[in-house]
C-alpha cells in the first residue's frame, strides 16, 4: 500500500524543491510549468522539468550535499529562497554555490515557474 503524502504549503513546496527533494513537489506542479535556470537551460512542460528533477537527484544522491537556506520570502502564490549549497566528495568540497530560487504558483495553488540562480563560489 503506498502511503499519500500530506499536503504542505507553497513554502513548503518550494523548500522541498530548493533542498534537491523534488519528488514531495511533483504533485504540485502544474502540466505547464517552465523551470528556468538562468545561464543553462529552460525546461519546458511537467515532463521536461520532471526529467530534469530526477537528474539532479541522481546527482545529489551520488555525494555529499549540505543546502542551507538563508531567507524565505513568501507572498501571494510567490516564493523566494535564497542560499547555499556544498557539494562533497572523498571529504572534499568540490562544489560550493550561493543560489536563489523564485517559485511562482497560479490560481489553482500549483507550481507554475520557477527561477533558479546558482552562482558558484569558492570557499
Amino acid at each position: 500500500m503506498v502511503k499519500k503524502q500530506e499536503p504542505i504549503d507553497q513554502s513548503g513546496v518550494a523548500e522541498a524543491f530548493s533542498s534537491g527533494r523534488f519528488e514531495l513537489t511533483y504533485d504540485y506542479m502544474a502540466d505547464g510549468i517552465t523551470w528556468y535556470v538562468v545561464g543553462e537551460n529552460i525546461f519546458s512542460g511537467k515532463k521536461a522539468v520532471l526529467a530534469n528533477c530526477e537528474q539532479t537527484a541522481a546527482y545529489v544522491r551520488s555525494i555529499a550535499t549540505v543546502f542551507k537556506p538563508n531567507h524565505i520570502i513568501a507572498g501571494k502564490n510567490r516564493v523566494a529562497i535564497n542560499g547555499t549549497a556544498e557539494f562533497i566528495r572523498n571529504n572534499k568540497q568540490v562544489a560550493f554555490v550561493a543560489a536563489c530560487d523564485v517559485y511562482e504558483f497560479n490560481e489553482k495553488g500549483l507550481l507554475q515557474s520557477i527561477t533558479s540562480c546558482c552562482i558558484p563560489e569558492k570557499k
